[in-house]
């Protein structure tokens, strides 16, 4: 195999950021919902479940998605608010 299309520097790159506040801080849900859905707008979910603690889904987080989805349909943002319907 050719080793040009071989990544061997992966494992020392860091993953995607995410602006997250303190996990003890009152809004860390709402940012962690945010944190998720801009995941998987980047195509990189695992990389926000990995970021919040919280898994794609996560019951706790559905009323911040849907306070993200009537946000989106305001500004009709398409793609925002079909990423949170999929939520």
């Amino acid at each position: 195999m050719s080793r040009a299309f071989v990544r061997e520097d992966d494992a020392e790159r860091p993953g995607p950021g995410f602006d997250l506040p303190p996990r003890d801080a009152p809004h860390y849900d709402e940012a962690a919902a945010r944190a998720l859905i801009e995941g998987a707008h980047r195509g990189d979910t695992r990389s926000a479940e990995e970021a919040t603690g919280y898994r794609w889904g996560e019951s706790v987080l559905v009323p911040h998605v849907e306070r993200l989805l009537e946000q989106a349909v305001e500004q009709d943002d398409l793609r925002l608010a079909q990423l949170a319907r999929r939520y």
